[in-house]
């Protein structure tokens, strides 16, 4: 049996299947796109369904793929069993071939037994073939056609070995192929049957090949499909499990860089792994699962897709907790995760940060309420006689209000003897979906009625004044407020729970609704016993601002009294970067001239962007002049200075306003002071720093145009600037290091080096005219005569295009009268040219045959009657393109 890695496991699958004609799809989504049905894709057909049903037609009928797959419940996937089973998996990937009305029993029987006895090197006496009882062609096909013995070949019912869709539909007989971990047990018949149909371990299930063979009809009759179909499945982690030798999937190399972080990162051995490996395994499932959702799109949310991404990052975490992590750490196993397996699925690598935040994000909401969560629990536990059940409304009551995941409570209950009423914990939860609210019958209110009925309820009761929600993000970042109304699914609730996405009205809010080219602010609400993630602020109405977010712990209620607080760090981010955007834009006029006008601007946490007119693009030299007159007025630590005015009396200062913007009779200022005069000045409803001294660097990234007349700066500050410049300078010290300069040195080394290879190019060039000048002097003894014409046909070894065009040249001054045609595989890239003397050029015109052979090659050209050339695809044919081009130049001068 061959040892091969993950990767290559996975590779020599799809190689085997592209060497036998199959198109190599790559993986679709887990989310999948073309079945409302399914939560999560589910197997490797699943993105093929519409075909097999005859909906969608590909412009391939054979095709193969290593398909991302998830998997949170079922006969199969009872989540409670990853961790301490050696194969149960949420995420796992399927690889599979399809034939869609192309081959069918033979060739997929056929192709199975060769990926697995010859190119990963099974041995026949370990595996074991089962088909359906009915089935005698494919018994047929494995004894007979392929030659495994008889005694290797079982044959099974409906429950083991026939597959369908639906109650009506496709469907048909099954074949599998299974691995006998333990053949020194004997291969007593009966009990392999037994094995085969319940199983306690020892044969594993490797390939299952479905054959879509039949329609089933209402009445239960079946009637042959006109083009039968072949869908097959083959476990990546299983296979890999045999040919690795290990017959717990986590001692693979799937899994054993995620569990060795896992070890690193809380400073634990191998032995202590030994000892109580379910957490590692439940960890390193877990984390590939949420870094493949979160990569497809899914976040951690209450409900639907967004629930199972959230409940096996909690989970992960819990079990985190049990073998000695205190806070965040899941990000970083991600990173093993990304590493591992981001080689084939690139989209792991491309969105890594957004992997790593939303799995901290989602880490630390739990952190707040675990330990709450956990003691509840034990007391509930405590209170119940040995080996006793949890009640489901106890269940729901840890879900609901502490925001303890069912699985986590059961997870828990379990390692304490203890189980938990399902069914009930189902019941209080459709019970509570119902009284809360999720089963009205009005559905959902228009937005602009709700919002506006409801400023219109809150004002007349006297909880809002005329002016509605009172707003001040400028005095503090935190302030004490009364909840008003709570907004979920589109309707007005008097309560909401953990885990509830909703938008809450306050009687005054500190947070920054966004406005001017500044993002709102994100933060918490809290109060006794419940907290409010805030994820986005917004004024839907005049007078209404609604805080948009997650309950995270407790159940929030109209009425309830607590604090909001603004996210300090990321508010002095956007501080930053908003008062560096006055100072670059008094910069711009200054550099550019008083022509320059803000056209827009993003001032973010991470970044700021600021769109002005200019009719040109900015020089260098401009943006370093730009850049270090900010990083000037930044290190003279200048006075921001807001005061409220006069429209008027602004204007008449010299205020700058935003072009179109509407502005009420009373504006605020903001005004950077320099030595007595003003550096910038303008109106701005922004939060700005106190000094230009807090802004820190500032870093101008990036300079394009947008359209017409108008030009955009992207630039950091603070947090961002800094990472960028230690970046850089890491950069820069890689790039010495590779070069063997010091980092002062590198733009010379490179300078340097430029120029050698530009020589080693002009010796190589003339290296490769000299060994082509030797090629065609040998060339001229395959020139065939055909009365007074010379014809040579031939294919030349790879050369520069302009060296294969001095070739007919050398050709044509060696001979008076003659055709000649080359060609050259150039990289698998086909060339192709043709010289025709001018005698000749009515009999042969160059243009013409040339464009007569270049498809064969999968290109087209053409040309003038002497000279013509081509190039192609399929350099494989370029043999054949040139054979034709001989006969039509025998033809033509016959």
């Amino acid at each position: 049996m061959k040892r091969l890695t993950s990767a290559e496991v996975r590779q020599a699958f799809l190689d085997f299947f592209e060497e036998m004609k199959h198109k190599v799809v790559a993986s679709s989504s887990l989310v999948p796109g073309n079945d409302p049905t399914l939560l999560f894709t589910n197997a490797g057909m699943v993105q093929f369904k519409d075909v097999f049903l005859g909906l969608d037609k590909r412009d391939y009928t054979r095709a193969a793929s290593s398909q991302k797959c998830m998997r949170v419940s079922g006969k199969h996937n009872d989540l409670e069993n990853v961790g301490p089973s050696p194969r149960h998996h949420t995420f796992f990937e399927m690889l599979g071939n399809f034939s869609f009305g192309d081959y069918f029993k033979a060739e997929a029987c056929r192709f199975a037994y060769d990926l697995l006895t010859r190119v990963y090197g099974l041995p026949l006496d370990r595996l074991y073939f089962t088909v359906h009882t009915s089935d005698d062609e494919a018994y047929k096909i494995w004894t007979e056609d392929i030659g495994v013995p008889a005694e290797r070949v079982y044959r099974l019912g409906d429950k083991w070995n026939f597959w369908q869709m639906a109650d009506t539909g496709p469907c048909g007989p099954t074949s599998e192929i299974h691995y006998d971990w333990d053949p020194s047990k004997g291969a007593d018949r009966a009990a392999i049957q037994a094995e085969l149909e319940e199983g306690t371990g020892r044969i594993l299930e490797l390939w299952n090949l479905v054959f879509m063979q039949f329609n089933q009809k209402p009445d239960g009759a079946r009637e042959p499909l006109p083009k039968p179909g072949v869908d097959t499945g083959m476990g990546l982690e299983r296979v890999v499990s045999v040919i690795q030798g290990v017959q717990v999937n986590y001692q693979t190399d799937l899994f054993t860089p995620i569990i060795a972080r896992i070890l690193q990162l809380n400073g634990m051995t191998q032995d202590d792994y030994k000892r109580d490996s379910v957490p590692y395994h439940v960890i390193a499932d877990h984390i590939r699962a949420a870094a493949f959702l979160i990569a497809d799109g899914v976040n951690p949310g209450p409900k639907d897709r967004g629930s199972v991404c959230r409940m096996v990052i909690r989970r992960a975490a819990r079990f985190g907790r049990r073998i000695g992590f205190g806070g965040p750490f899941l990000a970083d196993v991600a990173d093993a995760v990304i590493e591992n397996m981001g080689g084939h699925y690139h989209e792991l690598v491309e969105r890594r940060e957004a992997i790593r935040k939303a799995i901290t994000q989602e880490e630390v909401r739990f952190g707040r309420t675990l330990e709450r969560g956990l003691a509840e629990l034990d007391a509930l536990l405590a209170k119940l006689p040995e080996r006793g059940v949890l009640s489901g409304a106890d269940a729901f009551f840890l879900k609901s209000s502490l925001g303890l995941p069912f699985e986590v409570t059961r997870d828990v209950a379990q390692e304490k003897g203890y189980t938990v009423d399902e069914k009930g914990y189902q019941q209080a939860e459709a019970e509570h979906s119902v009284a809360s609210g999720g089963g009205q019958a009005m559905g959902v209110i228009k937005q602009d009625e709700l919002y506006n009925g409801l400023l219109r309820e809150l004002q007349t009761l006297g909880a809002l004044g005329p002016n509605g929600v009172a707003y001040d993000p400028y005095s503090s970042l935190e302030r004490n407020v009364r909840v008003l109304a709570i907004i979920r699914d589109g309707m007005p609730v008097p309560e909401a729970s953990v885990g509830d996405r909703v938008e809450v009205v306050l009687h005054a809010t500190p947070f920054y609704v966004e406005a001017g080219g500044q993002v709102s602010d994100t933060g918490v609400i809290r109060g006794e016993g419940w907290t409010v993630d805030v994820e986005d602020t917004r004024k839907p109405i005049g007078g209404l601002i609604v805080h948009i977010g997650e309950i995270v712990e407790g159940a929030l209620r109209v009425g309830a009294v607590g604090v909001a607080q603004v996210d300090g760090q990321r508010r002095w981010d956007i501080m930053r970067n908003h008062t560096a955007t006055h100072l670059l834009h008094a910069q711009l006029r200054a550099v550019l001239g008083p022509h320059v006008q803000q056209k827009g601007s993003l001032v973010a946490p991470d970044r700021l962007r600021f769109d002005f007119s200019h009719d040109q693009s900015v020089s260098r030299d401009q943006l370093a002049a730009i850049a270090a007159n900010v990083n000037e007025a930044i290190l003279a630590n200048y006075p921001v200075q807001i005061v409220e005015k006069g429209l008027d009396e602004a204007r008449r200062e010299g205020a700058m306003a935003l072009f179109g913007e509407k502005y009420g009779e009373r504006v605020r200022t903001v005004t950077v002071a320099s030595n007595g005069s003003r550096y910038s000045y303008e109106l701005c409803g922004g939060t700005h720093v106190p000094a230009t001294g807090v802004i820190g660097p500032f870093v101008i990234t990036y300079e394009s145009s947008v359209s017409q007349g108008t030009r955009r700066i992207e630039a950091l500050t603070g947090h961002g600037a800094q990472q960028y410049i230690s970046r850089q300078i890491e950069t820069l010290r890689h790039a010495a290091s590779q070069l063997g300069a010091t980092p002062d040195l590198v733009a010379t080394r490179v300078e340097a080096l430029q120029d050698e290879i530009a020589q080693a190019r002009q010796e190589n060039a003339k290296l490769r005219r000299q060994v082509a000048r030797l090629e065609f002097e040998g060339l001229l003894n395959k020139v065939e005569r055909l009365g007074d014409a010379a014809v040579l046909v031939a294919q030349v070894s790879p050369t520069a295009v302009e060296t294969l065009r001095e070739m007919t040249d050398w050709f044509r001054d060696k001979v008076k009268s003659g055709v000649v045609v080359l060609g050259m595989d150039n990289d698998a890239k086909p060339q192709l040219i043709a010289a025709v003397s001018d005698d000749l050029s009515k009999k042969v015109h160059a243009g013409n045959l040339i464009k007569a052979i270049a498809p064969i090659v999968g290109g087209g050209g053409g040309g003038r009657p002497n000279m013509a050339q081509a190039g192609g695809k399929d350099a494989s044919k370029l043999g054949a393109a040139l054979a034709q081009a001989r006969s039509l130049v025998y033809e033509a001068l016959k």
